[in-house]
């Protein structure tokens, strides 16, 4: 096996999925500057996510819309926009 080809960093990371607020902790090297302080008082690195098992349609059986960011009302402004703009010409 190769030498010095996996992280440094390897610790323990909190995952909080923002769409319910589930937190769950895993060991990851990804880098975070927010902190969080978990059930046993510890302060570990917070990567938060915007969908995770707990949330997904395929693991809770539940089809609904995770629109966090407004994405669907983007698109929906920029289609608009353009079929305006094709109308025009």
């Amino acid at each position: 096996m190769k030498k010095d080809i996996h992280p440094k960093d390897y610790r323990l990371v909190v995952f909080k999925d923002m769409s319910n607020d589930h937190s769950f902790i895993s060991k990851s090297a990804v880098k975070t500057r927010e902190t969080m302080v978990w059930e046993d008082g510890v302060v570990y690195p917070l990567v938060k996510l915007e969908i995770s098992y707990t949330s997904h349609p395929y693991y809770t059986g539940k089809m609904k819309l995770v629109d966090t960011a407004g994405r669907v009302d983007k698109f929906k402004s920029r289609y608009k926009k353009h079929l305006e703009m094709k109308n025009e010409k």
